[in-house]
């Protein structure tokens, strides 16, 4: 039986839902009766306004100002009719995108400062100002009655649906295509984790700015489009109350899912007329939507998010690859200095973290950074990375300084590093993931060596469904991948059995060579540390207390006493 190309598959696996969406739509077209047509044509306008909120969620943020950015879009498609522009309202609908996406920039600028319920208020706050302003002025057109003009292959509300079905697709394709590239795997790891993305060499700020601004893109593209589908449209169509609808039915049926914000799309349109044929008020599915939300979020998943976590475990379980032969030898001490901090200092308040830190790491080398809990370590990397603005004395690496540049910038300048907790994005797959976080153009081969020589998962493996240890190893095998000039580990080993920690000293002792890259391992596992390392620097309250090779060091009783509090004891 032929082999099945693993690469042919993900890059068709974008299209099966657009797809299945597009099946939706020629289905409705052919057998949708006259009078649910219009409601239909809703479903898809409002579906494209999810796919746009979709793109936020993604990105972990949330905006409920979403109908704000459309109005933006109808105001644009309604003007440029008024003003009989060249192009027709196909062209005029993505200009009226186009228009939206300053608005949705300006929007994300406080989300670079605030997370959370402040950035939905922040938002909140702009969809009520907007409805303030379009309840005060005309859309342009409507004083002299004069309705947007569909052009003749679209005039009929038949092809009018079948249009703003098409509009759904392409805008589909698109999201699912920007998903697979750096940007969309930016969003994933915004959402996970701010601090992994900035070491990872990506602005987090470029980041949460591009979703705010895709995402008003897409609105204005359905303010266009509902433009066209009504003739003349008014303030009521882009009320605070439908941006609110709007959100609690993306959490609730999953606005990144393309089949999520299709179900959302007809859900918003077709219940509350259900509800008025059953004597009910159409009110009552807004409350309906917020009860589907608030199971959603105690849940911690949609209901397409759900639907994909079944499908997936339906996978026969991943199995890491073997691994290679291990290589022997400890890598020597190099001669020539890679890192240099001098003066290093952190203070918080009257508490001092970090004590005029000296630090040198060799070039080409494994150099250990050991400590009691509370000594400083991770105060020191953070400080190293660019984490603490507010650290007194000098980094410089390989020649180049570092005082002052952002983490990204650190980051693209040869310095990575891992976290002490897990910071993998769990809503990227495996491949995905190490493709975002090597920051530069890589290949198949490149991908299934890293992963060999770790023994990571396959490639089509999903980060949710990995046990920590194996997310470790992954976040380990990205920093390599990255080709950096030097890897800060952060206890690499947390979620590894002492056997799985020896092994992941033995490829440790291999990277120099191998990859190019000396390390600075920060470890607790005393074992691993005299396995890889070829110097040690050991801290304690914030100052270096000792520094050489494993053996020495720790048999020194200062050593000893830091860790284990007796001047007799010794680490050996």
């Amino acid at each position: 039986m032929p082999r099945v190309d693993p690469n042919l598959v993900k890059r068709t696996a974008m299209f099966r839902q657009p797809l299945a969406a597009l099946l939706v739509v020629v289905v409705a077209a052919v057998a949708v009766p006259q009078y649910w047509l219009f409601l239909a044509t809703s479903a898809l306008v409002s579906a494209v306004a999810l796919l746009g909120l979709g793109i936020v969620g993604r990105a972990g943020m949330n905006s409920l100002c979403q109908l704000s950015f459309a109005a933006v879009g109808a105001w644009t498609v309604a003007q440029l009719n008024v003003w009989s522009a060249p192009g027709t309202l196909i062209l005029w609908t993505v200009v009226g995108g186009v228009v939206a996406m300053p608005f949705g920039v300006l929007i994300g600028l406080p989300a670079l400062r605030l997370r959370g319920v402040h950035l939905a208020v922040v938002t909140l706050g702009f969809a009520a100002a907007a409805d303030v302003v379009v309840s005060a002025i005309n859309f342009p057109g409507v004083d002299s009655y004069q309705q947007v003009m569909r052009p003749e292959f679209i005039a009929t509300d038949r092809m009018y649906f079948v249009y703003a079905g098409l509009l759904f697709v392409v805008l589909s394709l698109a999201v699912e295509w920007v998903g697979r590239t750096r940007i969309g795997a930016s969003w994933r790891a915004v959402r996970f984790s701010e601090r992994a993305t900035a070491a990872a060499g990506t602005s987090v700020a470029g980041a949460k700015l591009s979703a705010f601004a895709l995402s008003a893109f897409a609105a204005g593209l359905a303010g266009g489009l509902l433009a066209g589908q009504v003739g003349m449209i008014t303030a009521q169509n882009f009320g605070t109350i439908g941006s609110l609808a709007l959100f609690v039915v993306a959490v609730m049926a999953g606005g990144e899912f393309v089949f999520g914000a299709l179900f959302g799309g007809f859900l918003i349109m077709f219940i509350p007329e259900f509800f008025r044929r059953a004597g009910i008020s159409q009110d009552w599915a807004n409350v309906l939507f917020g009860v589907g939300a608030v199971q959603a979020l105690s849940q911690g998943t949609s209901i397409s998010e759900g639907f994909a976590k079944r499908l997936r475990a339906r996978r026969p379980a991943a199995v890491p690859p073997a691994r290679e032969p291990i290589g022997g030898g400890r890598p020597p001490l190099g001669a020539k200095p890679l890192l240099e901090a001098k003066g290093v200092g952190v203070r918080y308040g009257q508490v001092t973290a970090l004590q005029e830190v000296d630090l040198v790491v060799p070039e080409g080398t494994v150099m250990g950074l050991i400590g009691p809990n509370g000594a400083g370590k991770s105060t020191l990397v953070d400080a190293l990375s660019g984490f603490l603005p507010s650290a007194v004395g000098s980094v410089t690496l390989d020649g180049r300084r570092l005082d002052g540049l952002p983490v990204h910038r650190r980051a693209g300048a040869g310095l990575r590093r891992t976290f002490q907790q897990d910071r993998v994005p769990t809503g990227l797959a495996v491949d995905a993931y190490l493709r975002f976080a090597a920051h530069r153009l890589v290949t198949r081969d490149e991908l299934e060596e890293i992963r060999g020589f770790l023994g990571c998962p396959p490639g089509d493996a999903h980060v949710a469904d990995l046990d920590v240890g194996s997310r470790r190893l992954l976040e380990v095998a990205a920093a390599i991948l990255a080709k950096p000039k030097l890897i800060i580990l952060d206890e690499p080993a947390a979620g590894l059995a002492h056997a799985e920690s020896l092994a992941l000293a033995d490829r440790l002792v291999e990277v120099p060579a191998r990859y190019g890259a000396s390390v600075l391992l920060i470890e607790h596992d005393l074992d691993m540390v005299r396995h890889a390392c070829a110097r040690i620097v050991v801290l304690d309250f914030g100052a270096v207390i000792a520094a050489g090779p494993p053996a020495e060091v720790l048999a020194r009783p200062e050593v000893a006493r830091a860790y284990l509090g007796g001047e007799e004891a010794a680490l050996t």
